[in-house]
């Protein structure tokens, strides 16, 4: 695991010990971010279900001037601190052990508004509409902004998820990743 692109590029990124957490292969990194970006000019990020804290990293490395990075696992937390550090990004990242319901709730009282949120919660425990429902609710996706959603292949995410539209949807194996932007004039 590394980090694909922009300035830390080819810096190695640690994973999570143990079979809790699936890291977002290096390829579906790359896929992720060539449908997004693939390079950003500034932006705030939101990576829950974060695991390695991968996909924050590379948004950071592309561009985005800031990421929270959200996980409950405390070893996970952990490997995210250990990899920011590695990529010196300490000043453009917060980092909380939290879930991600409770997450969502916190950032709500800051006020946050993200340009890009990545959500990759682990297959099983997968409740990606109903996050998705709550940020739009809030007012936490800014306009323009973008969810991606790395979830398995047999999970069918709608269309429309409030002022959430499907933009994107590719299949990688057994991984799929579907992409929602804010609709416009809505």
């Amino acid at each position: 695991m590394r980090v694909v692109s922009g300035i830390c590029k080819g810096r190695p990124l640690k994973a999570v010990p143990g079979n809790t957490t699936r890291p977002t292969t290096d390829k579906v990194k790359e896929a992720i971010f060539n449908m997004i970006g693939p390079y950003f000019d500034g932006g705030i990020g939101l990576d829950l279900f974060a695991g390695s804290g991968g996909l924050g990293l590379e948004a950071l490395s592309r561009g985005l001037e800031k990421v929270i990075f959200i996980d409950r696992d405390p070893k996970a937390i952990q490997i995210i601190y250990e990899n920011i550090k590695a990529c010196r990004l300490e000043d453009q990242t917060e980092v909380f052990r939290n879930d991600a319901d409770r997450a969502v709730k916190a950032l709500v009282k800051r006020g946050i508004g993200f340009d890009y949120i990545f959500m990759d919660p682990p297959y099983k425990k997968q409740h990606l509409i109903s996050l998705m429902e709550k940020m739009d609710d809030q007012n936490m996706i800014n306009d323009n902004g973008i969810v991606v959603c790395e979830h398995s292949f047999d999970v069918k995410l709608p269309h429309t998820v409030g002022r959430l539209g499907q933009i994107k949807y590719e299949q990688y194996g057994i991984i799929a990743v579907t992409i929602y932007s804010v609709l416009n004039g809505e």
